[in-house]
């Protein structure tokens, strides 16, 4: 009895050890079925689980190194050793947390003091006439940085393995709120609330679990360009400047911005409509809908529409830097043709519209294009979170 108590007890503390991490990170199969409860079952009871078992093998080891035969002892030894390796690396290697960290000093520079490249995707964010801009390469690492715009307290998120970025206002129960990165859900990054312990999706700013499940974060709308497009939109806007203490973490996501990273998570599939192809993804009064990058760039620009919202999707001369648009202006639906002497030119008056949706020349001159949030993703993200998209 002794025997069969030692033996399910070291199994169930090694399995246990193993699946409260492999349900909420990226392992072979970890991510491809509805596990949150679980996880978060194993996550918030672990503690007490581990020490029952922990006292239920106590005893039989001890027998085992007083009055057992030494090779019994040695496989005891195995397999706690076993264990505590496993507890090492699921603990303290393989937990979000341990791979990830917030930045030690964030620091901003104007656009012309700052070091990070004009070709660099950023997410731009302006709030009471501030301007931010925060670089993908590093908030790609961080997975949140916490900062203030136009008085404002801001949570900046992105998760590379679904390459969505997306911004949050932190207040939860009417006071800010602190937040970890604690994993993933259908290699969504999942953060955790200090207060309540519930977990909230990236992607979304939806509690998934715990007792704030159901509860959403307010999303602050951005923009996803290049920084030299941003600074010429924002010219006073400040950037987000690299830690050093993390520069070599950043390094390895400098190729992150043309998706040619070696990792199979985060590279992209240059094929149109695969789980890794890039999309631009926009939802509006409930209605979704995705356009695949290839024809994007190809065209320049795409007409089209959701529901009530007659849409103007675009692509700079950069070949990075993407807007949505809605084509009402003053009341009226604008169709736009390809020009000779401007970016675009609408069909309805004539007149003329560079590449950031202002209309340089014609009747509507001055006129500028109502952003629509938009987001640049993986397909898979994309059709994962928005089941009922089109395309």
């Amino acid at each position: 009895m002794r025997t069969i108590f030692l033996i399910l007890g070291i199994i169930l503390l090694i399995a246990f050890e193993i699946l409260h991490v492999y349900f909420i990170m990226p392992f072979p199969g970890s991510q491809r079925s509805e596990t949150i409860d679980i996880a978060y079952w194993l996550d918030r009871n672990l503690i007490w689980v581990r020490l029952v078992l922990i006292v239920i093998i106590i005893y039989p080891c001890y027998y085992i190194f007083l009055h057992s035969r030494v090779w019994k002892k040695i496989i005891l030894f195995i397999f706690l050793a076993l264990f505590g390796l496993i507890f090492y690396f699921f603990n303290f290697k393989f937990l979000a947390e341990k791979m990830f960290y917030q930045p030690h000093h964030v620091q901003f520079a104007s656009g012309t003091n700052n070091k990070i490249g004009g070709n660099k995707l950023i997410l731009g964010v302006v709030i009471n006439g501030e301007a931010k801009a925060y670089p993908i390469q590093l908030i790609g690492y961080h997975h949140q940085v916490r900062d203030s715009i136009g008085g404002s307290a801001v949570m900046v998120t992105y998760c590379t393995v679904c390459r969505t970025g997306r911004v949050f206002s932190p207040f939860v129960n009417g006071r800010i709120e602190k937040f970890r990165l604690v994993g993933m859900d259908h290699f969504n990054a999942m953060f955790e609330d200090a207060s309540t312990k519930s977990w909230w999706r990236q992607v979304s700013g939806e509690a998934i679990a715990g007792p704030l499940k159901g509860t959403t974060l307010k999303e602050i709308p951005s923009q996803q360009m290049t920084l030299d497009s941003w600074l010429t939109l924002h010219p006073n806007s400040t950037v987000l400047q690299a830690d050093p203490d993390f520069q070599k973490q950043y390094d390895e996501l400098s190729a992150y911005d043309e998706g040619t990273l070696p990792s199979s998570l985060e590279k992209r599939d240059s094929l149109s409509w695969k789980p890794k192809s890039w999309i631009i993804g926009i939802t509006n009064g409930g209605h979704s809908k995705a356009w695949d990058w290839n024809e994007l760039f190809n065209k320049k620009y795409i007409q089209d529409s959701l529901p009530g919202l007659p849409l103007l999707i675009s692509l700079e001369n950069d070949g990075r830097s993407f807007h949505a648009w809605s084509r009402m202006v003053n009341g009226n639906s604008i169709q736009f043709i390809k020009s000779n002497k401007a970016f675009l030119e609408d069909a309805n008056t004539g007149s003329y519209w560079n590449q950031h949706g202002v209309c340089e020349e014609g009747p509507l001159k001055g006129s500028q294009l109502e952003n629509i949030q938009s987001s640049q993703e993986f397909w898979h993200s994309w059709l994962t979170f928005h089941p009922d998209t089109k395309k």
